[in-house]
């Protein structure tokens, strides 16, 4: 009898186990799940496609149209004419300069809101958020009221004796930084406020209790953990600039020239619809650039928040 139970096979442990009813009956709960979350997702799925997949296309199809068919015209045009070397350039150095001097501002302004409690708080973030209830052509406006030579500004300065003559604060690239600044603002100290409160404050005490200067404490413990909250208002500031229109066709008058406004001119003046494609594309690809580099040293999820 031991004989005839040593000579039974033993049951190899490499074979595969047929699947139970209860892993059958949760492989057909996961498959339904998964499918109503896709019919969930349908309607935005084909918002996206309509309204950013499909026009991308359309304007690289355009973009790559000449008049005897298919031609790269329009971008050895951007390549080799230096109106649009100069229009990029001046576009990059506006929006580099609003977004540094929007983390210069906007810092203090949101370490304010994050520090105060109460009325304080709520007035610095009402006046932060004010401005979106405003629309952008009104506040344009109101700016070419303030910078002209006989404005607030100007005969402010005069009558305290600064200046002896009206600055030229507007038609140039300083009406339009000033203007542009103003707008992306509350763009930089939201994302900053939203970090900043989240610090707890006891590390900074306790950075204080082993004794660490306030300014070590800063560079040391606050300033990184504020890092993501800079990295995300920069890039919210600085590719919202790049295609910024109202307010730099105001306040430039006309000579300060940027992307957007030259899209704007080859479609109104001349027609060009496969040159204002190109450029279009071109920005795009320079700053789905710009989103990959910092991606390769900054995870773009650990910037937005994304766990």
């Amino acid at each position: 009898m031991n004989q005839a139970y040593l000579a039974k096979p033993l049951p190899r442990p490499d074979r595969a186990q047929p699947p139970s009813s209860n892993a059958r009956a949760l492989s057909r709960e996961e498959r339904k799940e998964h499918l109503a979350m896709l019919l969930l997702l349908l309607p935005a799925l084909i918002m996206v496609v309509v309204l950013l997949i499909l026009p991308l296309c359309w304007l690289a199809l355009q973009s790559v149209q000449g008049e005897e068919g298919f031609s790269l015209a329009n971008y050895a045009r951007i390549l080799q004419e230096g109106i649009y070397w100069d229009t990029f350039a001046l576009t990059f150095k506006i929006s580099f300069l609003v977004t540094l001097l929007a983390i210069v501002m906007g810092f203090p302004v949101a370490y304010a809101a994050s520090r105060l409690h109460g009325f304080w708080a709520n007035l610095i973030l009402l006046c932060v958020i004010l401005p979106f209830w405003t629309s952008v052509l009104v506040r344009s406006y109101a700016w070419l009221v303030l910078l002209q030579r006989r404005g607030v500004v100007n005969q402010t300065l005069l009558d305290l004796g600064i200046i002896e003559r009206p600055l030229t604060l507007m038609h140039n690239t300083t009406g339009t930084v000033i203007g542009t600044l103003h707008v992306m603002l509350p763009f930089m100290v939201l994302p900053l406020y939203s970090v900043m409160k989240k610090i707890p404050q006891d590390l900074l005490q306790a950075s204080d209790s082993l004794g660490a200067r306030p300014f070590y404490t800063f560079r040391r413990v606050f300033l990184p953990l504020v890092a993501p909250g800079v990295m995300a208002g920069s890039i919210l500031v600085f590719v919202i600039c790049l295609g910024f229109f109202i307010t730099p066709e105001l306040l430039g008058g006309g000579r300060t020239i940027l992307v957007s406004m030259l899209v704007q001119r080859n479609v109104e003046l001349y027609h060009a619809w496969g040159a204002a494609s190109a450029v279009g594309l071109v920005l795009l690809l320079v700053v789905l650039l710009i989103f990959w580099g910092i991606n390769r040293f900054i995870p773009i999820e650990r910037i937005l928040g994304a766990r």
